[in-house]
């Protein structure tokens, strides 16, 4: 097995945010535009989440598993939009739950995986 690359480490919650293994790419926490409208926020996350996958030379396209954690489960219907606008087609497997937020600004983050040989 090739090597564990810990791209981003957050020592002060004790993990790391973008993980390199084998063909795999894991990106976790991704979230932006806090306190800002669902769609805000899930664009937000979005481009959190592609500017940590250019760290590995990767782009969305890359990503074939999301998890989306949202403070509202009734913000889901938002989901699809966004997804249309910024995967073009190219479309993860994704599951949606809820979850509270440590700050009530946040409505929405992501969890990822993308494949690195993409050929």
């Amino acid at each position: 097995m090739s090597e564990i690359n810990r791209i981003e480490v957050d020592e002060y919650w004790a993990d790391s945010t973008i993980i390199e293994a084998g063909d795999y790419v894991f990106v976790g926490y991704c979230m932006g535009n806090e306190g800002k409208s669902i769609e805000e926020q899930i664009h937000g996350a979005i481009d959190v989440l592609e500017n940590r996958l250019k760290m590995t030379g990767l782009t969305l396209e890359s990503v074939v598993k999301m998890d989306c954690l949202f403070k509202d489960i009734e913000d889901l219907n938002y989901l699809p939009k966004v997804l249309k606008d910024r995967f073009a087609g190219k479309y993860p497997a994704r599951k949606a739950y809820t979850s509270d937020f440590i700050r009530d600004g946040i409505r929405f983050q992501i969890d990822a995986i993308a494949y690195k040989n993409l050929g």
